[in-house]
C-alpha cells in the first residue's frame, strides 16, 4: 500500500531493532555470538544458536549505544513528516532520511558476517524476521481498516509502512552467503543499486528499495572490528560533529531544491522527474553523502555504558511499534493543531517522539510484545530434509 502525504509525493516512511537481554528478536544489528556473546539478529538480543563450548563475551555497549540512538532518529522523523511547512522541520526531516536507515542498514550486515544456513539459523530467519513481517503486515492493514476507516487491503507481496524494512532484510540475510563469496562484493551490490532506479521494477516487496539500499548491507558485512576502532579513537568525535554540522546546514541548503522522494530510496529515475545520467549521479552522491554521515554519526556514539545502552538491544519493538502512535495521529488528524506548525512545537514534537521511542524500548513492552516479535515455532519445524542417496 501507498499513502500519499503530500501533493504529488509518494512518502512510504522507513525504519529498526532487537531485544532486551534475555529476549530474543531480529534486530538490524545483531551481534554475532562468536563477538560478543548473547547471539541477537537485527533488532533482538538473543539470535542464532551458539555452539556449547564456545564462550560468551559481554555486549559491547558501543552497538547498543548506536542503535538506541539511531531508533530515536527514527521515531523522530516519523514525527517530523506531518510538519514540512516549518523550515526547522522540514531541514531536519531531510537530514535525518538521509543516513539513518543506511546507519541501520550497514550495521546489520555488520552483525551479518557469520550468516549461514546452518545451526538453526534459517529457523530464526523464519520466526524473527519473516513471521513479525506476516504479523504486522496483517496488523497494519487491519488497523488502517479500523482505525483509519480506509479499504482493508492485505498483501504480502506489497510491505505496508515500516514492515518494508523486515521484507528486505529476509531477502539480504539469504543473499549474505553469495556475497560472501565474489570478489568484489560492494561494487556489484552498488551497480545492482544504479541499474534498478533505470526502470520501473513494479512495488512487489518494496524491490526499488531492498535493491537501491543493498549496498550499504553489503558494506556491512566487509567491515571489520579495526574499522569501527577507528571511529572510536578521540579525534573521531570532534570531526563527526563538523561533519554533522555539515550535513545538517547542507540540508537546509537543498531543502527546497530537491524533490523529498530522493530520500525515501523508492522511486525510479522517471518517477523523480529525471533521466538515468543525472539520476545515477544523484543516487551516487547520496550514497557518498550516506556512508560519510553514518561514519559521523557511529563517531559520535558514546563508547561506554550507560542507563539507555540495554535499550538498544530492543529496537526492533519501537521500530514497529511507534507506527500506530504516528498513524493514530494521522488518522485523528491530531497533526494539524496550530501550535505544533512552529518551531516551539517543532520541538516539542521530537522530545515527544524521544520519549516514545524510549518507552518502547523497555522491559515491559517488550514482555507483552513478544509473543509477535520473537515468537517460539518449535512445533513449525521438521528435521532438515536431505536428498535420499542414489542407491
Amino acid at each position: 500500500m501507498t499513502h500519499t502525504t503530500a501533493p504529488g509525493t509518494v512518502e512510504r516512511p522507513d525504519q529498526p531493532w532487537s531485544s532486551v537481554p534475555g529476549a530474543a528478536i531480529p534486530d538490524p544489528a545483531a551481534v554475532p555470538a562468536a563477538e560478543t556473546g548473547p547471539p541477537a539478529e537485527p533488532g533482538r538480543a538473543g539470535s542464532e544458536a551458539e555452539p556449547a563450548d564456545q564462550v560468551r563475551k559481554p555486549r559491547d555497549p558501543f552497538f547498543d549505544n548506536a542503535k538506541y540512538l539511531a531508533i530515536l532518529l527514527v521515531v523522530a522523523g516519523h514525527s517530523l513528516a506531518n510538519l514540512q511547512n516549518v523550515p526547522m522541520a522540514k531541514g531536519l526531516y531531510i537530514f535525518i532520511y538521509l543516513f539513518h536507515m543506511p546507519l541501520f542498514i550497514v550495521i546489520t550486515g555488520y552483525f551479518s558476517r557469520n550468516w549461514t544456513f546452518s545451526g538453526g539459523k534459517a529457523r530464526k530467519l523464519i520466526t524473527n524476521v519473516g513471521v513479525p513481517y506476516v504479523v504486522f503486515e496483517f496488523a497494519y492493514s487491519i488497523y488502517d481498516w479500523l482505525a483509519g476507516d480506509n479499504k482493508l487491503e492485505i498483501s504480502l507481496l506489497n510491505p505496508y509502512y515500516l514492515t518494508w524494512f523486515l521484507c528486505a532484510l529476509f531477502l539480504w540475510r539469504l543473499s549474505t552467503p553469495v556475497w560472501q563469496q565474489i570478489r568484489w562484493p560492494l561494487a556489484v551490490a552498488l551497480t545492482f543499486a544504479l541499474l534498478s532506479y533505470m526502470s520501473d521494477l513494479g512495488g512487489t516487496f518494496d524491490i526499488h528499495r531492498v535493491l537501491g539500499l543493498l549496498p550499504f548491507y553489503v558494506l556491512g558485512l566487509n567491515l571489520k572490528p579495526e574499522h569501527f576502532e577507528l571511529l572510536k579513537r578521540p579525534i573521531a568525535r570532534p570531526i563527526g560533529f563538523a561533519v554533522l554540522a555539515l550535513g545538517l546546514g547542507g540540508s537546509y541548503l537543498v531543502m527546497n531544491h530537491m524533490s523529498r522522494n530522493w530520500i525515501f530510496w523508492a522511486n525510479p529515475h522517471f518517477q523523480l522527474g529525471v533521466g538515468n545520467l543525472a539520476g545515477t549521479v544523484m543516487r551516487l552522491g547520496m550514497f557518498v553523502s550516506a556512508t560519510v554521515l553514518v561514519a559521523a554519526f557511529l563517531a559520535i556514539v558514546p563508547r561506554r555504558r550507560y542507563w539507555f545502552t540495554a535499550l538498544g538491544a530492543a529496537t526492533l519493538y519501537a521500530y514497529l511499534l511507534h507506527g500506530f502512535v504516528t498513524r493514530l495521529l494521522n488518522f485523528t488528524d491530531w497533526w494539524g493543531a496550530d501550535w505544533m506548525h512552529t518551531p516551539a512545537g517543532v520541538v516539542a514534537v521530537v522530545a515527544g517522539a524521544v520519549v516514545v521511542g524510549t518507552c518502547l524500548c523497555t522491559r515491559p513492552v517488550v514482555r507483552c510484545m513478544s509473543w509477535a516479535l520473537e515468537p517460539k515455532m518449535t512445533w513449525v519445524f521438521t528435521p532438515l530434509r536431505r536428498p535420499r542417496a542414489k542407491g
